[in-house]
């Protein structure tokens, strides 16, 4: 059975780590971009973008999840999850938004602004650390400094 469709990943799934790391950028800017959702939209503006930057980070790992499940499965599978699962998470963001669509706390152009510039931000500085090799899938490796070249090389005993 060669067929590439039925081959399945093994190992583990660089979308879980890129997915995480997203959410770790997420949760780093969540303070600034309440502060600034207060400031300009007062409190259901804060409300509205901590519960936006939530959807946002669910809508991430909830991505990674799915096409790791499918990948374990087969490659084939893991495109059913990214089609199918794109779909699903889409409809879950439009779930969510639909039952506090009429909260007091809510602010509705707080919410979507913040969904939208917070899906493309997170996205646009991760593409920053993701490493498009084969050697590396993921996350880029970090950088350790090497020993310096300067160094004199030592010297057997003089004759």
């Amino acid at each position: 059975m060669n067929d590439p469709g039925l081959q399945r990943l093994d190992g583990p799934a660089p979308v879980m780590e890129v997915a995480l790391d997203i959410a770790r950028r997420g949760a780093i800017v969540a303070p600034v971009a309440i502060v600034v959702g207060a400031v300009i939209w007062g409190t259901a503006g804060a409300a509205s973008v901590a519960y936006g930057l939530a959807i946002v980070l669910a809508n991430f790992v909830l991505a990674a999840a799915l096409l790791a499940w499918g990948g374990r499965i087969s490659f084939a599978a893991m495109g059913g999850a990214a089609m199918f699962g794109f779909l699903i998470r889409l409809g879950l963001i439009f779930l969510a938004v639909l039952l506090v669509r009429n909260a007091g706390w809510i602010d509705m152009l707080a919410l979507g602004l913040t969904i939208i510039i917070t899906h493309l931000a997170l996205l646009f500085w991760e593409l920053r650390y993701v490493s498009a090799s084969l050697a590396y899938p993921g996350l880029k490796p970090t950088v350790r400094s090497a020993p310096s070249a300067t160094t004199e090389p030592e010297t057997q005993g003089a004759t």
